[in-house]
């Protein structure tokens, strides 16, 4: 969408191309808040539980996505319709950074066997599954829709996310702590500052892992 129809409806008095650059510039911003949302999320999820932050990086996700697709437009509003959509792209980010590592986390730790690693990787297949399912989607949209994809039809594929939040909310709130962490916080292991710990202790993973990904 940030390239087919952000251009034209946050950006239109702008040269095409540097629209374009524009519409990428608040598509690239939801990578940058990722790690903040790591950083917020990861902090809370060792402190209250891993099950209450996952609820809430999904609601993040889940409604910044889903407003994008009630968004009007700089026709409507001029340019507060930039400014809006660059702010939900942030949240969108925020959420992002706080679920990728939660899920994982919480996926290994139920594993109490030798398939950590199998079962930390599982998560990560919703990446390549919501990639492809929303090209379909879109694809589906511009097959149908005509001249209407770009009135309201680009629209659906973000309103989506509703329903998508509310089968999310019913999986996650069935999910409980895993034994791994009821038994840290039983023994009062959890650290006060987790991120400034790990940040200290071990900022050479840390910076190999970011420049590897």
């Amino acid at each position: 969408m940030a390239a087919l129809v952000f251009p034209q409806l946050f950006f239109p008095q702008s040269d095409p191309y540097v629209a374009l650059m524009q519409s990428f510039t608040t598509f690239a911003l939801g990578f940058v808040a990722r790690p903040v949302g790591a950083a917020i999320f990861g902090h809370f999820g060792d402190k209250i539980g891993r099950k209450a932050t996952l609820v809430a990086t999904l609601l993040l996700m889940g409604l910044a996505t889903a407003l994008i697709g009630l968004m009007p437009t700089y026709e409507q509003i001029g340019l507060w319709a930039a400014v809006l959509v660059t702010i939900l792209r942030l949240i969108q980010g925020i959420g992002v950074g706080g679920e990728w590592g939660g899920a994982i986390l919480i996926a290994m730790e139920w594993e109490e066997g030798k398939r950590r690693g199998l079962m930390a990787s599982l998560p990560q297949m919703g990446v390549p599954f919501g990639l492809l399912s929303s090209s379909l989607v879109t694809t589906l949209m511009l097959a149908t829709g005509g001249d209407s994809f770009y009135a309201w039809g680009w629209r659906v594929p973000f309103l989506l996310s509703f329903l998508l939040i509310a089968v999310g909310l019913y999986i996650r709130l069935k999910v409980l702590e895993s034994p791994l962490f009821q038994e840290a916080m039983k023994k009062q292991e959890t650290s006060k500052m987790p991120v400034g710990e790990v940040l200290a202790k071990h900022p050479r993973e840390i910076l190999w892992s970011a420049l590897a990904r």
